[in-house]
């Protein structure tokens, strides 16, 4: 990448969303500029001085204040920073609505849809045309994310489609879920899992599109599974953490993703995890899950 490089992290003034601007912020050079993201503006404006801080700090670090789920903010925020730089170099979306499993899924739906999906679909329309040659553009999904895990039903909703028919995917399961229809329609009741899937779907999706030009330029374009990750947001959903990651320990393959020299054509458009990409049509739907959750 280039020098004087702009990267900008969402959803990050805590867990892994906090470890990857540390990160990026140790990992980068002085001329080099990392925005963090989040809604508080007391909470972004402390993550951003305490990161700037650290010892281990190279780079520049600044915060904004942004609603993910707000697709004309998201959509005004890229034109600012092309406007005052050029473009951007890295994009990580990584917020994510907390969901408790005692919890009732439907009456959280449309928080955890505008969070981890609607803010997506915005980060995807807007930052993509933004992103200089040579850059990084991730979502932070999981290895949920794989068609697999789905109702064989559903694939066709996800497979092969454009990101404005995810998009609508996505709507069509919204509204099942308040009408009561999304179980019999074979959708799971955990909304962790179409949520995932259509995350990996819609990055597909812009992927697709772009392929050839980004490969030219070696820019990148994925999701990508940390892997466990033992945070507030994950610890109630895990009986056994003793293998999960600190959230800096589950930073750093991203990090070495985002950083890497070129790009891997097996990578691109992929889910990765740990620097391999997941087989798309892989995993098994959660049943067993799905009847621990409240209705």
């Amino acid at each position: 990448m280039n020098a004087s490089r702009i990267a900008l992290v969402t959803g990050a003034n805590q867990g892994l969303g906090r470890a990857l601007v540390e990160g990026l912020a140790a990992r980068t050079g002085p001329d080099d500029l990392v925005l963090l993201t989040g809604r508080n503006p007391q909470r972004v404006a402390e993550a951003a001085d305490q990161v700037a801080q650290l010892p281990g700090t190279r780079g520049q670090v600044g915060g904004l204040v942004l609603d993910v789920t707000d697709t004309g903010a998201v959509d005004r925020l890229a034109g600012e920073l092309q406007k005052q730089y050029g473009g951007v170099d890295v994009v990580i979306s990584n917020a994510v609505a907390r969901v408790l499993p005692d919890e009732s899924q439907a009456a959280r739906a449309d928080e955890f849809i505008d969070v981890s999906n609607t803010a997506t679909h915005a980060i995807l329309r807007s930052f993509g045309p933004v992103l200089r040659p040579g850059g990084r553009l991730l979502v932070v999904a999981s290895s949920l994310g794989t068609l697999g895990h789905l109702d064989a039903r559903l694939h066709h909703l996800f497979d092969g489609a454009s990101l404005d028919q995810v998009e609508h995917a996505v709507e069509s399961w919204r509204g099942a879920v308040h009408d009561g229809t999304a179980e019999e329609a074979g959708w799971p009741r955990w909304l962790n899992v179409p949520s995932k899937v259509a995350q990996v779907a819609a990055v597909r999706a812009v992927a697709a599109e772009r392929r050839a030009d980004d490969l030219a330029t070696g820019t990148l374009i994925a999701s990508v599974c940390p892997g466990m990750v033992d945070t507030a947001t994950s610890r109630p959903w895990f009986g056994d953490h003793s293998h999960a990651q600190s959230p800096a320990e589950a930073a750093r393959a991203v990090l070495d993703l985002v950083l890497a020299d070129g790009v891997d054509p097996a990578l691109y458009g992929e889910l990765v995890r740990f620097g391999k990409p997941l087989n798309w049509y892989d995993g098994t739907p959660p049943v067993e899950q799905d009847r621990m959750l409240t209705p």
